[in-house]
């Protein structure tokens, strides 16, 4: 099997990847606990390139899975509201890595300081999941370019990967900034920083707009 290994990094990464892996697991079956109780065969045949299997499932047993996922953030709030969401008890709970102090929006304290200090801990927990795979197939992370810590120490993971697994696909899902949408007058400077780093360091960059997704949820999904 080919296995990716998913990250979320800052506060708009995590919550991306919270959403993704709710449903990721209604497709396969799986309900917030980890257990299968899918109906379909068609459910299980792919299940291990995001999941990793815990417990085996039989037709009269659902088996227990446990997403192949890497949770960090700078700051603990953003990890506690995963914890306690819908699905907060599917991850492992030793996959969860923050630190206390925060990058204030600035992308040099997740790259340089703060984010350079919390790495190792987040690279010890990448390396777990790698050796659980059979074959890893590559990597894949959610972020935005705007705030501090998935601009900044989500660019510096993704060079310490590729230093550690270079002949490995890195491939990222980051959400740009927009000027009608801002939360800090700092985003631009932010994102272009993170820009040259996914130029040099991943195989595919898919970017989101953040405005559009706003059109979206006001608009189509009439999130109020």
């Amino acid at each position: 099997m080919r296995e990716i290994v998913h990250l979320q990094a800052g506060q708009c990464g995590n919550q991306v990847g919270a959403k993704f892996w709710e449903v990721i697991s209604e497709e396969h079956g799986i309900d917030p606990s980890g257990i299968y109780i899918g109906d379909s065969d068609l459910q299980l045949e792919r299940i291990n390139v995001y999941y990793n299997e815990a417990t085996v499932a039989t037709r009269n047993n659902g088996g227990k899975y446990v997403p192949r996922a890497i949770l960090l953030d700078l700051e603990p709030g953003t990890m506690e509201a995963v914890r306690s969401g819908a699905y907060g008890r599917l991850f492992r709970p030793d996959n969860f890595v923050f630190g206390q102090s925060g990058a204030g929006n600035n992308w040099a304290k997740g790259h340089y300081t703060e984010g350079a200090e919390l790495v190792d801990a987040v690279l010890d927990v990448v390396r777990k999941e790698a050796e659980n795979c059979d074959c890893l197939q590559g990597f894949q992370l959610t972020h935005s370019l705007g705030g501090g810590t998935g601009s900044g120490m989500g660019t510096l993971l993704i060079s310490k990967i590729r230093e550690e697994y270079p002949d490995r696909i890195m491939n990222t899902y980051s959400v740009m900034p927009s000027p009608k949408v801002s939360d800090t007058v700092v985003e631009p400077y932010n994102a272009t920083l993170s820009v040259h780093q996914l130029v040099e360091n991943t195989d595919e960059t898919y970017c989101i707009d953040n405005e559009a997704l706003y059109d979206i949820c006001f608009r189509t999904l009439k999130v109020p």
